[in-house]
């Protein structure tokens, strides 16, 4: 499967813009202040910004760096979901106590989805998905399909906070919270590209990517290919 990246967004504590993801793994934040770091999200009315998780505000931040255009289709990629505001529901019918209406209707796996559509007035369709490990190449996969539909360019967006501890031992995750988004298109887009990317079988001879190796080459516009998600990588530039 090829695509044509058009645009791109990313955010995760250490590395939260284009230039920052060209310095990718060197720039090092504070540890403190990277657990407590989340996008301050100006487009957003700020009653509306108070009442949004972690996770649906660094999605947001990575769409609205993409600058996807008006009405168009949407993937929401997690492999965890909204699990943060779900526990602590959890906990809070443990601890016999009010649960909050607003963390209760923002606490499905497709909350982003709503939101963005929501702020953006955006009506076209919208899928949300999870596959566990291989949950972004399954995203992919979504997008070819769609794609193969209708040429017209994508919306895909991949987002994970980090898991309650008590989920830890049984999961694998990013160490920090990361979003990411691509607008995607066909490989015979007349738009112009950022980047191509082509997914395959995976190779075992290959090197093991990871999410910063993919940003990066992005961010910098430098080839690079392995095995990642399920699947074997390869992005390239004109």
């Amino acid at each position: 499967m090829k695509f044509s990246i058009l645009s791109w967004g990313a955010w995760s504590p250490h590395y939260q813009h284009n230039a920052e993801w060209q310095a990718w793994p060197k720039t090092v934040l504070d540890v403190s202040t990277a657990k407590t770091a989340v996008p301050k999200l100006p487009q957003v009315p700020a009653m509306q910004r108070r009442r949004l998780s972690k996770l649906t505000k660094i999605i947001l931040d990575a769409i609205f760096q993409c600058e996807p255009p008006p009405q168009c289709r949407s993937i929401f990629a997690s492999q965890h979901g909204e699990i943060n505001r779900t526990i602590s529901l959890l906990n809070d019918i443990v601890d016999k106590s009010a649960l909050s209406p607003t963390a209760f209707s923002q606490s499905v796996h497709n909350t982003a989805s709503g939101i963005f559509s929501i702020i953006s007035q955006n009506r076209a369709a919208s899928t949300s998905i999870a596959a566990g490990s291989e949950t972004l190449s399954q995203a992919f996969i979504e997008a070819y399909a769609l794609l193969v539909d209708d040429p017209e360019p994508v919306l895909l967006s991949y987002a994970d906070d980090t898991v309650p501890n008590i989920y830890k031992p049984f999961t694998s995750e990013p160490e920090w919270p990361i979003a990411m988004a691509f607008l995607v298109a066909p490989i015979t887009s007349p738009q112009a590209a950022l980047a191509t990317i082509n997914l395959s079988e995976l190779c075992p001879k290959a090197a093991t990517l990871s999410l910063g190796n993919i940003l990066s080459s992005i961010a910098l516009k430098q080839a690079i290919s392995g095995n990642f998600s399920g699947a074997h990588w390869s992005l390239s530039f004109e």
